[in-house]
């Protein structure tokens, strides 16, 4: 029965995230909730694994949430449902794009589908900010410095700025990053 669930669960995944993985993120705290499989903060090391290994981010991530519940059945079972949706989706909107490309109707979906993907995508940023740096939640019970986790905040900065300005490939600020992690431990 489970394994049925979880195909249930992903497939829902797959079909409602609309934008790329981080779009999944919000699908995937309220299963958390909904299912008692995980936690926020599962989500939150789930979404630094996923971003850490080769693939695509919401594929990952249902693998490792997939395994996590059902082992390495599960683990296929959430993989495959997630991409389904997406693969017959592709398949009729190519088609249909085809055909309506110069659609006012399509063009005018689309204009209101960015924001909503973005909002998504900040609204998942938000979230592992809120669990990772900053505590939002603790806002007006603690004292106003005790919000941050400023080693957090402050290696997020070099990072950021590091990113931004020498444009090196990924996998190097990961690595980077968990090195310093086992060093300071934070």
């Amino acid at each position: 029965m489970i394994y049925l669930q979880l195909f249930w669960e992903f497939f829902k995944v797959g079909l409602f995230t609309v934008g790329g993985g981080m779009a999944a993120v919000p699908l995937l705290l309220a299963m958390a909730g909904s299912t008692g499989w995980f936690t926020e903060d599962f989500v939150v090391q789930m979404i630094a694994i996923s971003e850490s290994t080769p693939g695509p981010i919401g594929i990952n991530m249902a693998t490792y949430a997939g395994y996590t519940v059902g082992g390495i059945p599960g683990g296929i079972i959430a993989s495959i449902a997630t991409a389904i949706p997406g693969i017959i989706i592709v398949v009729l909107v190519s088609r249909a794009l085809e055909k309506f490309s110069e659609s006012v109707l399509v063009k005018d979906a689309f204009w209101g589908l960015r924001p909503a993907v973005t909002a998504l995508i900040a609204y998942a940023a938000f979230t592992i900010i809120n669990k990772t740096m900053i505590y939002f939640t603790k806002i007006g019970t603690v004292p106003f410095l005790e919000f941050f986790s400023w080693q957090k905040v402050l290696f997020f900065a070099v990072m950021l700025f590091g990113i931004m300005k020498f444009k090196k490939h990924p996998v190097l600020y990961i690595a980077i990053a968990a090195v310093v992690g086992i060093v300071f431990k934070f």
